[in-house]
């Protein structure tokens, strides 16, 4: 199976397309810039204790972020002790290895025991901000490499259940316990198996010194303040994502380029040579077809075979997925085996769909009814199988007798909606048009104003692929032949299948976007009212 990574970067931003064998089977979409993210760690205050054992703590968001009591970390009370030292103390650095870690805390206690409002804490962000919720936090921080995680006040070492043989289980376990710092616990990748001490070494010096500079931030910090994030939001998409048998990664991007290329060559130097710069005008998701599968794959209907589909409708609390035959053709007369077939094939999509969609929390699915049990019993074991690499944690149950798969699927991220209805880009919802003939006009006066009004020398036009062809149709009689003689070469027009029929985009040559809407686009009839309104004043004055 081939299995390419597809990263495009824009100015607000970065999507990460993951294709096997050409079919899109995960997409990611990070903000570059973004706040209040997995893993940032902030320095904080506690706001109030509601009686939920839980407390709400500001962190800087709109929304008052959540902390409950067992997301405090058996070892609270050695956190508690260092944090107090530490932002007592600002002369220095105090040193987790030098102190004696305090017995566990109360499992059943209770927050007001151990919190009071207005106390200043480090926490570390687990669940982004979704919907009508703050961002959820702990105080057990962990810090995250390629190899391995530190945790602080620790002493456990943790091996990743993926990494199958004892002997590499025990040489592992013996190599770190040899380099751990005391007091910080150790929980080891998968894709440490097999690696060298010295790439393990070089990995624990880097969190160690991460740790370090987190800790003397928060002591000049005034809460709520970050204090850590992640060095590039993309590489860290990336650190998690990533594996060997990539065969290549495109990036249309010089800068991340060399950030990506910089993190493959020092996690698998052997590799370094999959990662390659997309210098092509062309949208890079249209270049590789990801453009349109998003727009078939993200819509509230998705076909998947002979007619069939699934319908997915998402709430508050939770996914529902419906499963239709639609007009598919019978290959037999046995009902009861065409339903089948046509779950078998439901499970694969909904599978594809859950990592695509990043749908998380409770998945109810609506498979056509199966009267013979060790058909739902196959439906379900198949269903287990597609879902096996998925890396979010999740649960399957079996059909219930009323047909329904129930699934629950780890949620960290809200879930990625992508709009596949196009907005009106002539009439900006108002219901009225201009006449489309006449778009190209529109685009001739914009080039015209471009080049003699704002002096823009090089400049790329993107358009819908139709109005391309259009513009382009006949070589020596096209329109484009004929703008390029008239205004010279200092344009050039491509397609872009994101675009609406009607809708363009222009960029200069460092690829940013030149805002070109004027107010007669969203409303003509204020903009007119405006403009007598001004001749009238000066009529007046």
């Amino acid at each position: 199976m081939k299995s390419e990574l597809i990263v495009d970067v824009q100015p607000t931003e970065v999507s990460i397309a993951l294709l096997e064998d050409g079919r899109l089977v995960s997409l990611q979409k990070e903000a570059r810039n973004l706040a209040y993210a997995v893993g940032d760690i902030y320095l904080a205050k506690v706001k109030k204790l509601p009686g939920l054992n839980a407390a709400f703590v500001n962190v800087g968001y709109e929304k008052d972020a959540f902390l409950h009591y067992l997301d405090l970390g058996s070892q609270f009370d050695s956190y508690k002790e260092f944090l107090t030292e530490a932002l007592t103390e600002k002369k220095y650095v105090p040193l987790v290895s030098k102190m004696k870690l305090l017995p566990d805390i109360n499992k059943h206690g209770t927050i007001s025991e151990v919190l009071t409002p207005g106390q200043e804490l480090m926490v570390q962000i687990v669940k982004e901000p979704i919907s009508s919720k703050g961002p959820r936090l702990t105080t057990e921080i962990t810090l995250t490499g390629r190899y391995m995680v530190l945790i602080p006040f620790s002493d456990k070492i943790s091996i990743s259940q993926k990494i199958k043989t004892t002997e590499e289980k025990m040489r592992l376990r013996q190599l770190v316990e040899s380099i751990r710092p005391k007091n910080f616990g150790v929980i080891i990748r998968t894709s440490a198996e097999g690696k060298r001490v010295a790439e393990l070494v070089h990995e624990m010096r880097t969190l160690m010194q991460c740790w370090d500079d987190t800790v003397a931030k928060a002591q000049k910090a005034t809460a709520p303040q970050l204090i850590f994030e992640e060095e590039s939001r993309i590489v860290g998409v990336l650190r998690d994502i990533f594996s060997p048998t990539f065969e290549n990664i495109h990036v249309n991007d010089p800068e991340v380029y060399s950030q990506i290329s910089k993190y493959v060559n020092l996690i698998a130097p052997e590799r370094g040579e999959i990662v390659k710069l997309y210098d092509k005008p062309e949208p890079i998701f249209d270049s590789f077809n990801i453009t349109k599968q998003i727009k078939s794959s993200f819509g509230k209907t998705v076909s998947f075979k002979s007619g069939a589909y699934i319908i997915i409708e998402h709430t508050e609390a939770l996914h529902v997925i419906d499963v239709n035959s639609g007009n598919r053709s019978k290959s037999t007369t046995d009902q009861e085996s065409n339903a089948l077939e046509v779950n078998m094939r439901a499970a694969d999509e909904i599978a594809r769909q859950l990592r695509l969609r990043d749908m998380g929390g409770i998945i109810v699915i609506d498979f056509i009814d199966m009267a013979k049990a060790e058909h739902r019993q196959k439906l379900f074991e198949h269903m287990r199988e597609v879902m096996a690499n998925d890396r979010a944690r999740h649960n399957i149950l079996p059909l219930s007798k009323f047909g329904l798969m129930q699934i629950t699927r780890q949620r960290v991220r809200p879930a990625l909606d992508i709009v596949t209805t196009e907005a009106c880009p002539s009439c900006y919802g108002k219901g009225e048009v201009q006449p489309s003939l006449l778009f190209t006009d529109t685009l001739h006066e914009k080039i015209d104003y471009l080049i003699h009004d704002l002096k823009i020398e090089q400049f790329t036009l993107y358009v819908h692929p139709y109005v391309e062809a259009y513009l382009k149709k006949g070589f020596l009689t096209s329109l484009y032949r004929r703008w390029r003689l008239e205004f010279g070469r200092k344009f050039r027009i491509y397609a872009d299948q994101s675009l609406a029929y009607l809708q363009y985009k222009v960029f200069d040559k460092d690829h940013n976007e030149i805002d070109l809407k004027e107010e007669k686009d969203i409303d003509s009839s204020a903009s007119k009212a405006k403009a007598k309104a001004k001749n009238r004043n000066q009529e007046e004055a």
